[in-house]
Order: structure tokens, then C-alpha cells, then sequence
């Protein structure tokens, strides 16, 4: 099943977003890889494709997972949490009707 993993970055973290960006890249990469990863992206705090030093306030990935809490145990391993990136982090299944 599709689950939506949105996060809530802390404010002032784009530093330590830059800094984990590869290694949290690199797992979308290997669920993108597996056919898994429908989409993925951050939150821009201004409307701009590069917000630059207003950096982000969040991110959304949608992948597929056997269930919601291997979808919870995959994002809580994410660089980004580790990283002090997210202030929270939610998990819900999600069902793509279009496109």
C-alpha cells in the first residue's frame, strides 16, 4: 500500500538539511530503484523553486510499504531525523486515485 510520509522541518535547520541531503537522496534513491517511491519532495518556505536562505518548512514522500509500521520505521531512519531536520514526522496510507 501507497503511505504519505510528511515531515515538519525545525525552523533554522536548512544547515543541517543541506548537510544529511545525499544520504536521505540516497535512500529515495534505492526506493525509486524498487519501483516504490511515487513521489518526493520538500516544502519550500516562499513560493520559489529555490527559496534559498528561507530554506524549507517540511517534506512529503509517498512510496509503498508492506504496512504503516514499516512505512513509521522506515522514516524514523531517515538522515534527515537523525540529522535534527524534522520536528515531526507523520505517517497515513495513502490512496492515489489520479493521475
Amino acid at each position: 500500500m501507497w503511505f504519505a510520509i510528511i515531515a515538519q522541518d525545525h525552523p533554522g535547520s536548512l544547515d543541517k538539511r543541506l548537510a544529511a541531503r545525499p544520504a536521505h537522496l540516497e535512500r529515495l534513491n534505492t526506493l525509486r530503484d524498487e519501483g516504490r517511491l511515487l513521489l518526493a519532495g520538500p516544502f519550500p518556505a516562499i513560493e520559489s523553486e529555490n527559496p534559498g536562505p528561507a530554506g524549507f518548512t517540511g517534506s512529503m514522500i509517498v512510496a509503498e510499504f508492506d504496512s504503516q509500521a514499516d512505512a513509521r520505521t522506515w522514516a524514523d531512519a531517515d538522515p534527515y531525523v537523525a540529522a535534527g531536520v524534522y520536528a515531526e514526522v507523520s505517517v497515513k496510507p495513502f490512496r492515489k486515485v489520479l493521475p
